[in-house]
């Protein structure tokens, strides 16, 4: 018969033990948590007391509200603004997107409870009301009947668009207003209603005449005018409506209080306001003739010194598409253009600045183009770090054209009235403040005509942006080429 010690039987135990232990260990325990916030507690729940609360927000791509830009970037004020939100609630909190290639999807899936917050440009109607909880409006816009202006004559009223067929995007409030106007004396109109589409890719299809008519709201019409010259922008329909955030009916009114906070928040410090001109500050500034002209001169003249402005973007390391932009508001691509104050070339290099950068010859591309890019860097660095990129970037455009200087008197104007001297926002409201002796007398610099380099900065923006759509940006190590080829030196 085999015989046990004692001691085997106690040193068996202990092994079983520790096994037990290590494998409760390797088991996740799973509960159920409520997400914090600093105002109460939402009703979401977590599986795993390490794993982060998250925010879902649904959304479409669009110019609006969320894309991936040229430099393969995430972009789009709605993108900006959920961030913002998930931020301000802290470290314990991520966020997630889910992306709509229709809008009409976007509704459908916040309702069906897939997600917290829908954020894709919603307008604000009584019909939504109805099943879901809007917050805090942060954005008035206002509904436009858009057309081709190389196939129709401007729509003038309702009376213009009898017989005409408008397509308008399934699930938008523009289904809503178009039942409203046929009910207005004499109004006979027809419309289809396209599914699995938006607003932009219809202005799409409208620049290539694939339809007739379409609404859209003004601030995505002014934006994608700049793509497509030949749309058109008609009247107005109904009154101004508000954009909000939307939630199912069932959220909890602690996380629409939280968010209506946000947005009180950052209406009141000037960060929306901010956000808002980032995306859409310039979208006025150009007509169809200028955006035409500069297609067109992006065809026959930029290819010339492409290879040169990409070549100053490996030397200052600021995109060649915003170098050209600069290029072409100070001289058209035109090398020999000569100002009356003898401002020359393609960048217009004042004989200072010249000097300054070592320029023998200014109506020489090699040196113009290399110089003005340093030059631009060189007035970017003076700023303060702590300025965010784009708002430096924008206060360096206004500074090449009128100064450090007057620029910097704006920024002293912005803290005295109680603006924020490192946005670019507040800066284009006190730059043109400066005509004004009641202002000027007490600047450093004096007197200054500076409404024209918030037209100038504008103007850049909105060139840039039209080259973001049809340029790819540049990279070094997937184009490689000499830059010693192209009379550059990094600095």
């Amino acid at each position: 018969m085999l015989k046990i010690k004692a001691s085997h039987i106690w040193w068996f135990i202990g092994i079983l033990s520790l096994l037990i232990c290590v494998a409760s260990l390797s088991v996740p325990k799973k509960i159920k948590q409520i997400i914090e916030s600093p105002n109460g507690t939402f009703n979401t729940k977590i599986e795993h007391a390490d794993a982060k609360k998250t925010i879902t927000f649904v959304t479409t791509n669009s110019s609006n509200t969320y894309y991936i830009d040229s430099n393969q970037k995430h972009a789009g004020l709605e993108y900006d603004l959920a961030n913002l939100f998930v931020k301000e609630l802290g470290n314990d909190y991520k966020i997630k997107f889910i992306v709509e290639n229709a809008f009409s999807d976007v509704l459908s899936t916040l309702l069906n409870n897939k997600a917290t917050i829908a954020a894709a440009d919603i307008t604000v109607t009584e019909s939504r009301k109805k099943n879901m909880i809007f917050t805090e409006p942060y954005l008035d816009v206002q509904q436009q009947i858009a057309y081709n202006r190389e196939t129709k004559l401007p729509p003038r009223n309702v009376a213009a668009l009898k017989n005409e067929r408008i397509t308008v995007p399934a699930g938008t409030s523009f289904v809503e207003r178009l039942q409203e106007l046929n009910n207005t004396k004499d109004a006979n109109l027809t419309w289809d209603v396209q599914e699995n589409t938006s607003s932009e890719r219809l202005l799409e299809a409208l620049a290539n005449q694939e339809i007739d008519f379409t609404i859209a709201d003004n601030h995505l019409l002014s934006v994608v005018q700049y793509y497509y010259p030949n749309i058109g922008m008609g009247f107005s329909i109904g009154k101004p409506e508000k954009i909000a955030w939307a939630l199912p009916e069932n959220a909890d009114p602690k996380l629409v209080a939280r968010i209506n906070k946000f947005f009180k928040k950052i209406k009141a410090d000037g960060t929306l306001a901010n956000l808002i001109d980032r995306y859409h500050g310039n979208t006025k500034r150009l007509n169809p003739f200028d955006v035409k002209t500069f297609l067109s001169k992006s065809q026959t003249l930029l290819p010339k010194y492409v290879r040169l402005f990409k070549g100053a973007q490996d030397a200052t390391d600021v995109d060649w598409r915003l170098l050209a932009a600069i290029s072409y508001q100070e001289s058209h691509w035109n090398t020999f253009n000569t100002s009356p104050t003898n401002v020359r070339g393609l960048m217009m290099l004042t004989e200072d600045t010249s000097d300054m950068m070592k320029v023998s010859d200014r109506l020489d591309p090699k040196q113009s183009i290399p110089a003005g890019a340093k030059f631009f860097l060189w007035i970017k660095d003076h700023f303060p770090e702590r300025i965010q990129d784009q708002d430096r970037t924008y206060m360096a455009l206004a500074s090449y054209n009128i100064g450090v200087g007057h620029v910097e008197d704006a920024r002293v104007l912005a803290q005295r009235l109680k603006l924020d001297p490192d946005r670019w926002a507040d800066i284009k409201k006190t730059l043109p403040m400066l005509t004004d002796p009641r202002y000027y007398v007490n600047a450093k610099h004096g007197y200054c005509g500076c409404a024209q380099p918030v037209i100038y900065t504008e103007s850049i923006r909105s060139y840039y942006k039209i080259l973001e759509k049809h340029e790819p940006a540049y990279d070094s190590e997937s184009e490689p080429f000499k830059i010693a080829s192209a009379g550059l030196a990094p600095i």
